[in-house]
């Protein structure tokens, strides 16, 4: 288990919800302070608050996007498109690990797909994470 899964679940266990322990793991590499990356990602959190896209995803995305983006459309030319790719590209990475990435589907309340506990799948967003953070170097 990589310090950074380590740091993700440490900060569940706190009470922070997947997408912000998810995000907040990753600050440092970013110069971004953790109350405020825990105040964008909070709304994220239990599938957006609807049990909708997991959290955990959501904030492996919230960290792609903030690698992948230009930050300003006066620094150059849009990178809209490429990190929706990214997106797109990691989190059916996510998909083909756990069945979904739909929290309703991976707690098991539409009763589809197996169950995946909180903590599985903000381990594996943070893996994945690093894994996309490892291919860009």
């Amino acid at each position: 288990m990589s310090t950074k899964v380590e740091k993700a679940l440490e900060l569940h266990d706190k009470g922070y919800n997947c997408a912000q322990a998810v995000a907040c793991s990753f600050c440092e590499e970013f110069g971004v302070d953790q109350e405020t990356m825990f105040k964008i990602s909070e709304g994220f959190g239990f599938g957006m608050g609807m049990m909708d896209m997991c959290g955990a995803v959501t904030g492996m995305m919230m960290v792609i996007g903030m690698d992948n983006s230009i930050g300003n459309l006066e620094n150059g030319k849009s990178t809209k498109a490429d990190t929706y790719k990214k997106t797109k590209e990691f989190a059916e990475k996510f998909r083909q690990k756990n069945g979904t990435y739909y929290c309703r589907d991976l707690k098991g309340v539409s009763g589809k797909g197996k169950v995946v506990p909180c903590s599985q799948c903000i381990a594996d967003a943070v893996e994945l994470t690093e894994m996309y953070l490892e291919s860009v170097k």
